[in-house]
Protein backbone atom coordinates (compact mmCIF):
# COMPACT_ATOMS: atom_id res chain seq x y z
CA UNK A 1 0.00 0.00 0.00
CA UNK A 2 1.05 4.02 -0.87
CA UNK A 3 -0.60 6.68 0.52
CA UNK A 4 0.78 10.18 -0.72
CA UNK A 5 -0.30 13.24 2.37
CA UNK A 6 0.64 16.69 1.58
CA UNK A 7 3.83 18.75 2.88
CA UNK A 8 5.08 21.71 4.27
CA UNK A 9 7.67 23.78 2.02
CA UNK A 10 11.23 22.51 2.42
CA UNK A 11 9.74 18.81 3.36
CA UNK A 12 11.08 17.53 0.53
CA UNK A 13 10.23 13.68 -0.13
CA UNK A 14 10.05 12.10 3.12
CA UNK A 15 9.10 7.89 2.78
CA UNK A 16 7.30 6.76 6.40
CA UNK A 17 7.42 3.52 6.72
CA UNK A 18 3.72 3.22 8.69
CA UNK A 19 4.23 -0.74 9.04
CA UNK A 20 6.74 -0.05 12.15
CA UNK A 21 6.45 1.47 15.17
CA UNK A 22 6.48 4.86 15.65
CA UNK A 23 6.11 5.30 11.69
CA UNK A 24 9.96 5.93 10.95
CA UNK A 25 11.25 7.84 8.00
CA UNK A 26 13.33 7.78 5.55
CA UNK A 27 14.04 11.31 3.65
CA UNK A 28 15.11 11.11 -0.23
CA UNK A 29 18.22 12.17 -0.07
CA UNK A 30 21.58 10.90 -2.05
CA UNK A 31 23.32 10.48 1.48
CA UNK A 32 20.51 7.97 1.65
CA UNK A 33 21.08 6.12 -1.15
CA UNK A 34 22.77 2.61 -1.23
CA UNK A 35 24.37 1.72 -4.47
CA UNK A 36 22.61 -1.19 -5.96
CA UNK A 37 22.45 -2.64 -9.93
CA UNK A 38 19.14 -3.77 -9.65
CA UNK A 39 16.87 -0.64 -7.79
CA UNK A 40 17.42 2.11 -5.82
CA UNK A 41 17.52 1.60 -2.10
CA UNK A 42 17.60 4.37 0.60
CA UNK A 43 18.65 4.04 4.46
CA UNK A 44 18.70 6.05 7.47
CA UNK A 45 18.84 4.82 11.32
CA UNK A 46 18.24 0.91 9.87
CA UNK A 47 15.43 2.07 8.15
CA UNK A 48 15.05 0.76 4.47
CA UNK A 49 13.15 1.81 1.49
CA UNK A 50 13.45 0.23 -1.83
CA UNK A 51 12.65 0.62 -5.08
CA UNK A 52 12.01 4.05 -4.45
CA UNK A 53 12.91 5.11 -8.53
CA UNK A 54 9.66 5.04 -10.55
CA UNK A 55 7.65 7.03 -7.96
CA UNK A 56 10.45 9.71 -7.32
CA UNK A 57 10.58 10.17 -10.97
CA UNK A 58 7.04 10.93 -11.27
CA UNK A 59 7.46 13.22 -8.44
CA UNK A 60 10.42 14.88 -10.11
CA UNK A 61 8.44 14.78 -13.78
CA UNK A 62 5.16 16.09 -12.25
CA UNK A 63 7.42 18.97 -10.16
CA UNK A 64 6.17 17.73 -6.81
CA UNK A 65 9.06 19.01 -4.24
CA UNK A 66 7.04 18.20 -0.61
CA UNK A 67 5.53 15.56 -0.09
CA UNK A 68 5.35 12.37 2.81
CA UNK A 69 4.90 8.94 0.83
CA UNK A 70 2.95 6.51 3.40
CA UNK A 71 4.08 2.66 2.45
CA UNK A 72 3.56 -0.55 4.47
CA UNK A 73 7.00 -2.18 3.84
CA UNK A 74 10.33 -2.18 2.73
CA UNK A 75 9.33 -1.74 -1.18
CA UNK A 76 7.51 0.53 -2.84
CA UNK A 77 4.84 -0.95 -4.97
CA UNK A 78 6.42 -2.09 -8.58
CA UNK A 79 2.81 -2.06 -10.01
CA UNK A 80 3.04 -2.23 -14.07
CA UNK A 81 6.76 -1.83 -14.21
CA UNK A 82 6.48 2.10 -15.07
CA UNK A 83 6.13 5.38 -13.32
CA UNK A 84 2.27 6.12 -14.97
CA UNK A 85 0.39 4.72 -11.95
CA UNK A 86 2.21 7.46 -9.75
CA UNK A 87 1.50 10.14 -12.49
CA UNK A 88 -2.08 9.32 -12.34
CA UNK A 89 -2.48 9.27 -8.75
CA UNK A 90 -0.69 12.54 -8.62
CA UNK A 91 -3.13 13.61 -10.80
CA UNK A 92 -5.94 12.44 -9.35
CA UNK A 93 -4.78 14.29 -6.15
CA UNK A 94 -3.87 17.30 -7.63
CA UNK A 95 -1.44 19.92 -6.64
CA UNK A 96 -1.24 23.16 -4.22
CA UNK A 97 1.57 25.88 -4.91
CA UNK A 98 3.78 26.55 -1.54
CA UNK A 99 5.08 29.91 -0.18
CA UNK A 100 8.44 29.10 -1.08
CA UNK A 101 10.35 28.96 -4.64
CA UNK A 102 11.45 25.99 -5.72
CA UNK A 103 15.28 25.45 -5.16
CA UNK A 104 17.31 23.50 -8.14
CA UNK A 105 20.50 22.30 -8.47
CA UNK A 106 22.53 24.05 -11.13
CA UNK A 107 25.52 21.78 -12.39
CA UNK A 108 28.80 24.16 -12.39
CA UNK A 109 30.82 21.86 -14.23
CA UNK A 110 30.96 18.35 -16.01
CA UNK A 111 31.18 15.18 -13.17
CA UNK A 112 31.41 11.82 -14.68
CA UNK A 113 31.65 8.35 -13.16
CA UNK A 114 32.33 5.08 -14.88
CA UNK A 115 34.70 4.13 -17.31
CA UNK A 116 34.39 3.07 -21.22
CA UNK A 117 32.79 0.27 -20.95
CA UNK A 118 29.39 2.27 -18.50
CA UNK A 119 29.63 5.68 -17.45
CA UNK A 120 27.20 8.65 -16.77
CA UNK A 121 27.99 12.24 -16.34
CA UNK A 122 26.31 15.51 -15.36
CA UNK A 123 27.05 18.33 -17.44
CA UNK A 124 25.99 22.24 -16.99
CA UNK A 125 23.25 23.32 -19.01
CA UNK A 126 20.04 25.62 -18.87
CA UNK A 127 17.64 23.12 -18.42
CA UNK A 128 16.77 19.50 -17.14
CA UNK A 129 18.18 17.51 -19.90
CA UNK A 130 18.31 13.57 -20.12
CA UNK A 131 20.02 11.40 -22.59
CA UNK A 132 21.05 8.02 -22.53
CA UNK A 133 22.51 4.96 -24.72
CA UNK A 134 22.04 1.28 -24.08
CA UNK A 135 23.57 -1.26 -25.98
CA UNK A 136 22.50 -4.82 -25.18
CA UNK A 137 23.56 -7.93 -27.17
CA UNK A 138 19.61 -8.83 -28.44
CA UNK A 139 18.29 -8.01 -31.59
CA UNK A 140 15.13 -6.53 -29.47
CA UNK A 141 17.08 -4.34 -27.45
CA UNK A 142 20.64 -3.94 -29.47
CA UNK A 143 21.38 -0.21 -29.41
CA UNK A 144 19.09 2.42 -28.71
CA UNK A 145 19.52 6.12 -27.72
CA UNK A 146 16.69 9.15 -26.50
CA UNK A 147 16.97 12.10 -25.01
CA UNK A 148 14.32 14.67 -23.68
CA UNK A 149 13.84 18.07 -21.69
CA UNK A 150 11.83 17.99 -18.92
CA UNK A 151 9.27 20.81 -19.43
CA UNK A 152 5.55 20.73 -20.71
CA UNK A 153 4.50 17.36 -20.43
CA UNK A 154 7.25 15.38 -21.36
CA UNK A 155 7.75 13.06 -18.70
CA UNK A 156 4.29 11.98 -18.89
CA UNK A 157 3.81 12.19 -22.68
CA UNK A 158 7.26 10.36 -23.60
CA UNK A 159 8.69 8.77 -20.44
CA UNK A 160 6.18 7.91 -17.91
CA UNK A 161 4.90 4.75 -19.70
CA UNK A 162 8.04 3.09 -20.24
CA UNK A 163 8.46 0.01 -18.20
CA UNK A 164 11.12 -1.83 -16.48
CA UNK A 165 12.51 -4.95 -18.57
CA UNK A 166 14.36 -8.28 -17.67
CA UNK A 167 15.66 -11.12 -19.17
CA UNK A 168 14.00 -14.78 -19.08
CA UNK A 169 17.09 -16.42 -17.61
CA UNK A 170 17.52 -13.71 -14.98
CA UNK A 171 14.32 -14.12 -13.99
CA UNK A 172 14.22 -17.89 -13.20
CA UNK A 173 17.61 -17.32 -11.69
CA UNK A 174 16.09 -14.58 -9.27
CA UNK A 175 13.21 -16.52 -8.45
CA UNK A 176 15.70 -19.94 -7.76
CA UNK A 177 17.38 -17.63 -5.06
CA UNK A 178 13.45 -16.91 -3.43
CA UNK A 179 14.00 -13.20 -5.46
CA UNK A 180 11.63 -11.47 -7.89
CA UNK A 181 8.17 -14.03 -6.19
CA UNK A 182 6.22 -11.16 -7.12
CA UNK A 183 7.42 -10.43 -10.93
CA UNK A 184 5.35 -11.08 -14.06
CA UNK A 185 4.49 -10.29 -17.45
CA UNK A 186 2.11 -7.58 -15.89
CA UNK A 187 4.36 -5.22 -14.05
CA UNK A 188 7.83 -5.68 -16.36
CA UNK A 189 8.25 -6.44 -20.28
CA UNK A 190 10.41 -9.93 -20.08
CA UNK A 191 12.89 -10.74 -22.89
CA UNK A 192 13.46 -14.25 -24.07
CA UNK A 193 15.95 -15.52 -26.83
CA UNK A 194 13.24 -15.41 -29.76
CA UNK A 195 11.64 -11.99 -28.50
CA UNK A 196 9.62 -10.58 -25.47
CA UNK A 197 6.60 -12.88 -23.70
CA UNK A 198 4.65 -9.39 -23.01
CA UNK A 199 1.38 -10.15 -25.80
CA UNK A 200 1.00 -6.94 -25.75
CA UNK A 201 4.09 -5.84 -27.38
CA UNK A 202 5.95 -2.44 -26.86
CA UNK A 203 4.64 1.00 -25.43
CA UNK A 204 7.16 2.60 -27.45
CA UNK A 205 9.38 1.11 -29.95
CA UNK A 206 12.56 2.28 -27.37
CA UNK A 207 10.64 1.45 -24.88
CA UNK A 208 13.83 -0.33 -23.40
CA UNK A 209 16.25 3.19 -23.58
CA UNK A 210 12.96 5.30 -22.33
CA UNK A 211 13.09 2.87 -18.84
CA UNK A 212 16.47 3.92 -18.20
CA UNK A 213 15.75 7.66 -18.59
CA UNK A 214 13.03 7.32 -15.82
CA UNK A 215 15.24 5.31 -13.54
CA UNK A 216 18.17 8.06 -13.96
CA UNK A 217 15.22 10.82 -13.19
CA UNK A 218 13.79 9.21 -10.04
CA UNK A 219 17.90 8.54 -8.90
CA UNK A 220 18.62 12.74 -9.86
CA UNK A 221 15.98 13.50 -8.00
CA UNK A 222 17.50 12.54 -4.86
CA UNK A 223 19.67 15.89 -5.02
CA UNK A 224 16.75 17.20 -3.19
CA UNK A 225 15.25 19.24 -6.23
CA UNK A 226 15.24 19.23 -10.05
CA UNK A 227 18.94 19.27 -11.43
CA UNK A 228 19.40 22.67 -13.87
CA UNK A 229 21.83 20.54 -16.40
CA UNK A 230 22.11 17.82 -18.94
CA UNK A 231 22.49 14.17 -17.41
CA UNK A 232 24.16 12.06 -20.18
CA UNK A 233 24.46 8.10 -19.59
CA UNK A 234 26.49 5.20 -21.55
CA UNK A 235 24.90 1.71 -20.41
CA UNK A 236 24.84 2.97 -17.23
CA UNK A 237 22.92 1.91 -13.90
CA UNK A 238 21.34 2.53 -10.23
CA UNK A 239 24.25 2.16 -8.81
CA UNK A 240 26.39 4.90 -11.17
CA UNK A 241 23.79 7.11 -10.63
CA UNK A 242 24.40 6.86 -6.92
CA UNK A 243 28.02 7.19 -7.63
CA UNK A 244 27.70 10.43 -9.69
CA UNK A 245 25.43 12.21 -7.80
CA UNK A 246 27.55 11.30 -4.69
CA UNK A 247 30.79 12.68 -6.42
CA UNK A 248 28.63 16.20 -7.40
CA UNK A 249 27.13 16.58 -3.82
CA UNK A 250 30.43 15.96 -2.41
CA UNK A 251 32.49 18.80 -4.65
CA UNK A 252 31.04 22.46 -3.51
CA UNK A 253 32.17 23.82 -6.44
CA UNK A 254 30.27 21.46 -8.87
CA UNK A 255 27.04 22.57 -7.83
CA UNK A 256 24.86 25.71 -6.42
CA UNK A 257 21.25 26.10 -5.36
CA UNK A 258 19.26 28.19 -7.90
CA UNK A 259 16.02 29.90 -6.63
CA UNK A 260 13.41 29.59 -9.65
CA UNK A 261 10.41 31.40 -10.41
CA UNK A 262 7.80 28.53 -9.80
CA UNK A 263 6.83 27.74 -6.40
CA UNK A 264 6.82 24.58 -4.55
CA UNK A 265 4.32 21.94 -5.08
CA UNK A 266 2.49 19.79 -2.89
CA UNK A 267 -0.03 17.14 -3.39
CA UNK A 268 -3.15 19.26 -2.97
CA UNK A 269 -4.62 16.41 -0.52
CA UNK A 270 -4.28 12.91 0.66
CA UNK A 271 -4.63 10.24 -1.84
CA UNK A 272 -6.39 6.88 -1.42
CA UNK A 273 -4.28 4.31 -1.13
CA UNK A 274 -2.46 2.34 -3.70
CA UNK A 275 -1.44 -0.93 -3.82
CA UNK A 276 -0.07 -3.73 -6.05
CA UNK A 277 2.81 -6.20 -6.34
CA UNK A 278 6.38 -5.16 -4.35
Amino acid sequence: MLRLVPAEAGTGIVFRRIDLPGGPEVRALWDRAIESPLCTTLVEDGVTVSTTEHLMAALAGMEIDDAVVEIDGPEVPIMDGSAAPFVFLIECAGAVELAEPRRAIRILKEVRVGDSRAWAALRPGPASAFSFEIDFPHPVIAQQSFGVTLHNGTFKNQLSRARTFGFLHEVDKLRSLGLARGGSLDNAIVVADDGILNEEGLRYADEFVRHKIVDSIGDLYLAGGPILGRFEGFRSSHALSARLLRAVMTDPSAWSVDDMVEPMMTPAWETGPLAATA
